[in-house]
């Protein structure tokens, strides 16, 4: 018999993300539509996403913040196609999204000195081979391998190169050393659920400085220039956008920052996505069909919660008859409307992932594991 509870949000994918508790349409009812995001008030609610996300973030001062174009990719583009080049750069990648960033740099941008500190999925480069005398580009926490890096230990406070952190499933759920990162990255629709195209782009003063003191030697798209002839365009970092945002959007992403703040502000995110991460723990230690795909503990994301099938439980037809065998479990699991989108992404090993990022409730994990394991029954994969 199929369990009898069932998640109230059955929302567990990995972006865009579950909206936050109790959310409905009528959150958007105060949005400035059909009004220019030049205007008086257009502006004031673009600046009131940065006011608001600074102030729940804690970030140092003297740091920018600012709203740019095409979500997280667009503010990670954005640092790589305007900072990099004035040194050598190490590109630290163990999962898809950070191998994008590789690509980017060595095919795209074409630099001549940079290294590829590389590792699969599950695993996570050697931290002390990095060398800090260069660039870093690197992600904080892995979105399709569910591996993150332990800490910021391994970042000197003293470096001569800059650290670009793409950070879009990690910041508002994992504790972020503002001081250890010169560039940060995220998204809206990632761990407050907002909606999806805009990105945000935090700058420390040393990357302003870089901004400041070297002009890349390839051409700038519009929508990647942070300066204007060596001088950091401010407005960026004050709400003046520069494309048209969606002012839906503005008003979704401040009802996320809104309720973060109702809720006791970051120190509360951060208990609620660890204590997801803690009840899939808890459920997969009594040696269920499924394992982390992280196999150090130390590195597994609280966020995009991935996992793979057991050794035990692996076919021996390999990794096409193990996605099979998954891919009956997902179909079973969305058909009855307890689990969308939990699939592993493409090019991850087959399994299934699982979002546990702040908007999540421990008690619509806790419901769906029992579904999991009945539909591994159901499917004859357990």
């Amino acid at each position: 018999m199929p369990p009898k509870l069932r998640p109230r949000r059955p929302h567990f994918s990995s972006g865009p993300c579950a909206k936050r508790p109790g959310w409905s349409l009528e959150a958007l009812t105060g949005a400035a539509v059909g009004r220019s995001h030049r205007s008086l008030a257009g502006v004031a609610a673009l600046r009131e996403v940065i006011d608001r996300s600074r102030a729940l973030l804690g970030l140092p001062d003297g740091y920018r913040l600012g709203i740019v174009p095409a979500s997280d990719t667009g503010a990670v583009e954005m640092a790589l196609w305007s900072l990099l080049g004035a040194r050598g750069v190490d590109l630290l990648a163990w999962e898809s999204f950070g191998k994008g960033w590789v690509g980017d740099v060595q095919q795209e941008l074409r630099l001549s000195d940079a290294r590829a500190l590389l590792a699969d999925y599950g695993e996570i480069p050697e931290l002390g081979a990095v060398d800090f005398a260069r660039d870093v580009v690197f992600t904080w926490n892995g979105t399709t391998s569910g591996v993150r890096v332990p800490d910021g230990d391994w970042i000197p406070a003293a470096r001569e190169g800059l650290t670009i952190c793409d950070a879009t499933s990690a910041v508002f759920a994992m504790e972020i050393p503002w001081p250890k990162l010169d560039v940060v990255t995220w998204s809206w629709q990632k761990v407050l659920g907002g909606e999806a195209g805009h990105g945000m782009l935090v700058l420390s003063p040393r990357a302003v400085e870089r901004l400041a003191s070297y002009t890349p030697p390839w051409p700038l798209p519009k929508i990647f220039r942070l300066a204007k002839r060596g001088v950091l365009d401010e407005g960026i970092f004050r709400g003046e956008t520069i494309n048209t945002p969606s002012m839906l959007c503005v008003e979704d992403a401040l009802d996320g920052l809104r309720w973060a703040e109702g809720i006791g502000g970051l120190p509360s995110l951060l208990r609620r996505s660890q204590a997801n991460l803690q009840a899939l723990t808890r459920w997969v230690e009594k040696g269920r069909a499924l394992e982390f795909l992280a196999r150090v503990p130390e590195t597994r994301s609280s966020t995009s919660i991935c996992l793979r099938l057991a050794d035990r439980e692996r076919a021996r037809g390999g990794a096409a008859a193990d996605s099979e065998r998954i891919k009956a479990v997902v179909q079973r699991l969305e058909s009855e409307g307890v689990a969308f989108d939990v699939g592993a992404y493409r090019d991850a090993p087959p399994g299934l992932r699982i979002w546990g990022g702040a908007t999540v409730d421990t008690a619509d994990i806790e419901a769906l594991l029992p579904w999991i394991d009945w539909a591994f029954e159901e499917s004859g994969a357990g």
